[in-house]
Order: C-alpha cells, then structure tokens, then sequence
C-alpha cells in the first residue's frame, strides 16, 4: 500500500518560529508573510494518521507515539516522520512490542529501548546499547538511574516482576535531550514494591528522554514503613516525586506528608482480590487527605512523566530563558534587550 504524505505547512517548533522573528526584526521578512507561516497548526498526513508537529511548542512536549493498535509499519513511519520534521525535542515509541521495536529501529537507527520489564523478550537484529548505567545499593532495593530505564530491575533480592500486561512491551527513545533540560531538577521515582517497576520503568524512561535524571527508589512499601524512612535524604531533596503503587495504593499519602514538592501519584493494577486490577489504589489515591496530589490513570507511568514534565515546565523555560548568545552573560543579555526595547519605545514617540 502507498503511503501518501503531505506537509500541510512547514514545521512551526521554535526555533523555526525564532527564525521568523529574527527575519521580521531585520526587515528581511514582511509581517504578513510571517503571520502566514505561523497561522495555520502544521502536521503531516500520512493517509493513515496525521502528525502533529506543533505540539511541542504548545504545549512543550511534543507528540509521542503509541505502539498498541499499530502496524509495525506504521511505527516506523510516524517516528521516521517525528526525527525529519522536528529538531529539538525527543522522539519516543511507548508500549512498543517486539515487532514494532524492531521495524522503528530498523527504518530509523540510533534509538534506544528500554524494556518495561526485565523478562521482555526483546531480541533486534539491530544493536540495542545498554539499557542503564547505575549502581545497585541497600541490598538491590535501590538504584541510582541515568539514561532511563533498565533491564536489571527484576533481579532485585527477595523481589518478583509483573508478568502482567507490561511484560514484553517497551520504551523507545530518539534524540533523548541534552542533559540538565531543567537545570539543577532533582526527581524522585518511588515504588511501594518490585511488581510496580515495569510502570517506574515506563515513567523514569520518558523523564530521562526529556533531559531529567531521575532517582529510583524500589520497594518501600507501607508494609515495612522503614525501607522508605531510610531514603528520607533523596525525598527532602527532589524537587518532585513520583510515587507508583498498587494494592490499596497508601505509598502516595505517606510520601506527600513528609515533602512539600509536587507529588504525582501512578496506581498500578498489582494486588489481589479486592485491589481490582488497580481500581482500589486509583480511588484510596484520588481520596487522599493530603491535599494537592496528582493522580493519573491506572499503569500509567508515561502519563506521570508528562504530568511531571508539565508542573516542571517553568523551570525548563527560565533555564532557556538563561542561555544567552556566546559571549554575553545572562545580564549582558538583559541590559541588551532593556535598550533594545527603549530604542522601539524612542522609534514610536518621533
């Protein structure tokens, strides 16, 4: 089957949109050939789905695509489009099986997948690099993650994988951003127990994508309370936790009383008879007494990256907002729009 493709406009991210202004500014470019570019929301059309490429300048994260659902084929066209077109932002492929992980990686090379679960059969014919670097304290309950994601997760002492609905699925990510996105942002990831990690997995993965480098902390469930006071050090320090937990999902009140930083709370579908496939945690989560917690859906953990990624944004823009032209410091640059800007004020009054 032909796939037709057809840009509806150029792409609009911002450094594009830069671009137009600089030109605008300079007289190079009239204002309305500008207002024509920007007006309309570029995407593409594949025939069978349309790429949007301007989410990531509205809303600062840009589109990611879902593996179940999709052909292989399909896959591999929508991330092959996502690296032509956009420049600056990551490209990832969520609950990618086997097959699709090997299409994308074959039609576009130098992604990374990051199973969710330590028992995915994940077997490429293209290399896949290491799925994590990192060292292992506490006795395995505990790791330090950089780069997202790992495939040693399971073998923790004393501890089991999910052989749930996760398992055999994974994260792939292109042009992960450029470390320190967000500056100084220090992020907690906290599971009450090891059947919990495929979904930390999930989340820490898409974090790192977008320039974070999250902290894991494993199992510190309510049931043995002093696994998570002896990580008390990287809580009080985050700048943001995440806290995923099945069962009656109590992990998420306990963490949200002792820090002060936004807390987003992920149920997992793990637990028996009465946990209801995660129904139990969602709702004890969404009762919480602790005000201001952020629940997403069940086994989400991509949606508690974004919401994260989300509640973290103006960091990630004052950060921007600090990268000056070489050469100047972040006054320097100030003082030169201050008096940009008294020059447009003295154009106007003469």
């Amino acid at each position: 089957m032909l796939v037709r493709r057809q840009v509806c406009c150029k792409v609009v991210d911002e450094h594009t949109l830069r671009e137009i202004f600089d030109d605008v500014r300079s007289g190079a470019l009239p204002v309305e050939e500008a207002l024509r570019r920007v007006r309309r929301l570029p995407f593409s059309d594949l025939g069978f789905a349309r790429v949007d490429h301007h989410r990531s300048l509205r809303q600062g994260i840009a589109e990611v695509v879902y593996g179940p659902g999709k052909a292989p084929r399909e896959c591999a066209l929508i991330v092959g489009d996502l690296l032509a077109e956009v420049e600056e932002t990551p490209v990832i492929l969520t609950r990618a099986d086997i097959d699709q992980v090997e299409a994308a990686l074959d039609a576009n090379p130098g992604g990374m997948a990051f199973p969710l679960s330590p028992l995915s059969p994940l077997s490429s014919p293209s290399p896949v690099p290491p799925l994590a670097e990192g060292s292992e304290e506490m006795g395995g309950t505990r790791r330090r993650v950089r780069g997202g994601g790992g495939a040693g997760w399971g073998a923790q002492e004393g501890g089991s994988v999910s052989r749930w609905t996760l398992a055999g699925v994974s994260t792939v990510v292109w042009r992960k951003a450029r470390p320190r996105s967000f500056g100084d942002v220090a992020v907690t990831v906290v599971t009450a127990g090891t059947a919990d990690l495929p979904v930390a997995t999930e989340c820490v993965t898409v974090l790192s994508a977008h320039g974070l480098d999250p902290v894991l902390i494993a199992d510190c469930g309510v049931a043995g309370v002093h696994r998570l006071v002896a990580s008390m050090d990287e809580l009080v320090r985050a700048d943001a936790v995440v806290v995923v937990a099945g069962m009656e999902g109590a992990l998420a009140s306990v963490v949200a009383g002792l820090v002060s930083v936004p807390v987003v709370a992920v149920p997992t579908s793990v637990g028996y008879g009465a946990a209801l496939e995660g129904v139990t945690a969602l709702l004890a989560m969404l009762s919480c007494c602790v005000p201001g917690v952020t629940v997403v859906g069940i086994d989400n953990g991509f949606g508690a990256a974004c919401a994260l990624l989300r509640l973290l944004a103006p960091r990630r823009l004052a950060q921007a907002g600090n990268a000056s032209p070489a050469g100047e410091t972040g006054a320097e640059a100030g003082e030169t729009e201050v008096a940009a800007q008294v020059r447009v004020e003295d154009s106007q009054a003469l």
